[in-house]
Parts: structure tokens; C-alpha cells; sequence
């Protein structure tokens, strides 16, 4: 007989500003406890350095984690000039040191404008990326180092923020699969002194964004502990969390969204293709039945007929 998982089957996103000094699986379990859910999952991990957005899919909203797995990234950084380490983070040790006296404003730019658009980058040691089915991290703690493959990766856009040697502030946005560690340690190759991260906040993910014309509120893990701790009943507590929940459809929330019919809704979800009048042309759709609740995700296809991708 299938063990009933314990736990509530509440649904839905949250936007947990991971606080700074612990894993992402550690922010998860923690979370996980504070809203009894019986499942949860994150959506792409944050070094224990690093501070900010952690998309965090509850219940059957996992089953949606992998559109923000592979959404664009946004940074904070502050590039250390003049140490390498061995994480090409504060928290390696030390391996080389050089001034950064000659650096000027003008050549920092200079470097920047070396990665943006398409470029290669090598996954450092200290990674989670496998090399014979064990994880690259593992062999770096052993004093191992393997031969790497180039990855191609995306710089949407580079800005310098702040000078001020030896640090320099950057905001990145890049695709996913990128290691920000990796870029600051190559801006100090470029520059001649090496360089390392010093700081991160990543502030978005996607649609979900820390900072701009609509800017998306993250949730602290005081905050849920404040709230778990409100001397109430249970059942206030848990819809007091839930409410910081977002629905499900906002993580695609750029895309178009589809009314179905009844007749259409009942098709799609026995997994087959339906002609929808004025459906776009081409693209990922959200679905809707007529009741206008969220049931997926839907591809266009060549034949302009709407094709099931993911269903709740």
C-alpha cells in the first residue's frame, strides 16, 4: 500500500528571499516545515554566500519549476579585484593576490564589454555540474580538478554600478546556467589582477523581479517565522502563509491566455490537440477552462491546433 504523504496539499509560488549563510535545500526544508506542505521543491539553487530570490514551487505548482529553471537570472554582484580563491567566492581560500592600483574606470568598462551577448564559459569546480556521474563539488573537496566542456551562455546585459577599488558593483542579467563567479573571475583575468565574488543577491527570476517598472515583493524567512510563531490557531496561521502565495499562473504570466470551451477543456486534458478560434499563432498559451480557473500550459502548433504541455 502507497505511503500518504503527511502534510497539507496547499499550491502555490513563493518568492522566499533566501537569507544569506545557507543552502538552498536548507531555505526549502525550512519552509517546507513552516507551511506543513506535503511537497515542495526549489527552482534552481543559490550558493550559501548568496542572498535573494528563491522561487519556491509548493504542491502540484512543482510541476511547473522547470519554466523558472529556465528563465533569465538578475544579479547584484560585487566583484573583489586583485584575489583569486578557490570558489572564485569569499568563501575559498586565498591562491593569488595583485594590486589594483592601475585600474581605472574606463578599463573596468573596457573588460565588461568582453561579455556580453553569447560567450563561452567553464563551469567552475565548486559546481553541481557532474563529471561520471559525480558532482563536481565533491571532486574539488578531494582535491581533485577534471576536465571541463565550455558551456554558451547569455549576457543579456552588464552594467557597471560603482567603482570602488578593489570592489566593483555590477548588475547582470544572464540566461540560465550561468555562474557569476566564473564572470567575476574572468573580468579579473581581463583586467590582470584576477577577482572574486565578495557579495550576490539575486534579484529575479523570470517575470518575478526585485526591481522595476513592476517590482515583485520577496518574502523573508523572519517573516514566515513570525507568522508560524502568531498565537492563534493552527488553521490562522497556515492561511495567514498561504496568502503569500502566488497562483500559478504568473510564472508564464507573459504569455497569452486562452478561454476554453467546455467540450475543448475535456480534450486537452484526456492529452489531445483542439482548434481554439483566435488563438495566437504561434508560442506557449495559458489555458483557461470556462469557469476562468488555470488548468496549464499550452504549445501552438504548425497546424495552428493547441497542444498540451502541462496540465494540473
Amino acid at each position: 500500500m502507497a505511503k500518504r504523504p503527511s502534510g497539507r496539499a496547499v499550491a502555490g509560488i513563493l518568492l522566499l528571499d533566501k537569507p544569506i549563510g545557507i543552502t538552498s535545500n536548507h531555505a526549502l526544508q525550512r519552509v517546507k516545515r513552516l507551511f506543513y506542505a506535503a511537497k515542495a521543491g526549489h527552482t534552481g539553487s543559490l550558493d550559501p554566500l548568496a542572498t535573494g530570490l528563491l522561487p519556491l514551487c509548493l504542491g502540484y505548482a512543482t510541476k511547473f519549476s522547470t519554466f523558472l529553471l529556465d528563465a533569465d537570472k538578475h544579479y547584484r554582484v560585487r566583484v573583489r579585484l586583485g584575489e583569486t580563491t578557490t570558489t572564485a567566492d569569499a568563501e575559498g581560500e586565498v591562491l593569488a593576490t595583485a594590486s589594483t592600483a592601475g585600474i581605472t574606470e574606463s578599463a573596468v568598462r573596457s573588460a565588461l564589454t568582453q561579455f556580453t551577448g553569447a560567450i563561452e564559459q567553464l563551469p567552475p569546480m565548486y559546481s553541481a555540474v557532474k563529471y561520471h556521474g559525480e558532482r563536481l563539488y565533491k571532486l574539488a573537496r578531494a582535491g581533485q580538478e577534471v576536465e571541463r566542456t565550455p558551456r554558451t551562455i547569455h549576457i543579456y546585459q552588464l552594467d557597471l554600478l560603482a567603482v570602488d577599488l578593489p570592489d566593483i558593483e555590477l548588475d547582470v542579467h544572464c540566461s540560465k546556467g550561468t555562474y557569476v563567479r566564473t564572470l567575476a573571475e574572468d573580468i579579473g583575468k581581463v583586467l590582470g589582477c584576477g577577482g572574486h565574488v565578495a557579495a550576490l543577491r539575486r534579484t529575479g527570476v523570470g517575470p518575478y523581479l526585485e526591481m522595476g517598472d513592476t517590482p515583485t515583493q520577496f518574502i523573508t524567512m523572519t517573516e514566515l517565522e513570525t507568522i508560524s510563531q502568531r498565537d492563534e490557531p493552527p488553521a490562522a496561521r497556515y492561511s495567514a502563509l498561504d496568502a503569500l502565495l502566488l497562483p500559478l499562473d504568473t510564472v508564464l504570466g507573459h504569455c497569452p491566455a486562452v478561454k476554453l470551451s467546455a467540450d475543448a477543456a475535456f480534450y486537452l486534458r484526456q492529452g489531445q490537440s483542439v482548434l481554439i478560434p483566435q488563438a495566437p499563432t504561434d508560442g506557449l498559451v495559458r489555458l483557461y477552462d470556462p469557469s476562468g480557473h488555470f488548468i496549464g500550459i499550452g504549445d501552438i502548433l504548425d497546424d495552428g491546433k493547441v497542444q498540451p504541455r502541462r496540465l494540473l
